[in-house]
């Protein structure tokens, strides 16, 4: 029987529900039998879809469309979120945005051949991250090589440094945001928080309040604890 269909970017999936006793390897071994009569490679097929009690027939589309990156920032998942390290990553095979986000992931390996899309990936990360924050909440290091993929960014207020092209900058700059690292450690512990994120919340919002208050009273304001962008 068929179930649904659902069209996305490069693919179209269709969801077929099995006859009753009809095996999964049956219908997984019929693979290449559909890339010949649909002239369609490569054909998938997803037994079962998870989460589902369908089958999953893949077949690409003739003509591939583009995701731009304005409709993964305008989407409402995006625009809502309070989240400030939100990326947009990009539609599933269903057409649905998709998004991750970078304070649950400190470590991010992109991998691929030549050609594949690591540069446009990270051209959309760091354009998710300039549209959710100002220069005073999020700060870059951006270390480029190869001398042309971020030196674009070269004008914008969240450097912390022109784009460092160099292999002796880079270990400084390195050096620098370890020292970096174990003060701002020092600091949560010494107020007691475990994250920028509860500093932010818990410490610093409610000095900055007091503050306002006091000077909205003339009375010379307080200072106010040290902000700690991303």
């Amino acid at each position: 029987e068929m179930s649904e269909v659902s069209i996305g970017p490069s693919f179209t999936r269709y969801a077929l529900k099995p006859a009753e006793g009809i095996k999964l390897s049956r219908i997984v071994g019929l693979q290449n039998d559909l890339a010949l009569a649909l002239a369609a490679h490569p054909v998938r097929v997803e037994a079962p879809i998870p989460g589902k009690s369908l089958v999953g027939i893949e077949i690409p589309n003739t003509t591939k469309s583009t995701v731009g990156a304005g409709t993964l920032l305008g989407a409402a998942e995006f625009v809502q979120s309070d989240k400030p390290l939100l990326v947009g990553l990009g539609r599933d095979i269903s057409g649905k945005a998709h998004f991750a986000n970078l304070a649950r992931m400190p470590h991010l390996l992109l991998a691929g051949a030549t050609g594949s899309g690591k540069s446009v990936v990270i051209h959309t990360i760091i354009n998710s991250l300039l549209y959710r924050n100002s220069p005073e909440n999020l700060q870059f290091i951006m270390i480029d090589p190869k001398r042309v993929e971020l030196t674009i960014y070269n004008n914008i207020p969240h450097l912390l440094t022109p784009v460092i092209t160099n292999a002796q900058t880079t270990i400084k700059a390195l050096k620098w945001a370890a020292r970096e690292m174990d003060r701002r450690y020092d600091l949560l512990e010494a107020e007691q928080v475990r994250d920028i994120d509860s500093y932010h919340k818990t410490i610093l919002a409610p000095a900055i309040k007091e503050a306002a208050e006091e000077t909205s009273k003339n009375s010379g304001g307080r200072d106010v604890p040290e902000r700690l962008p991303y």
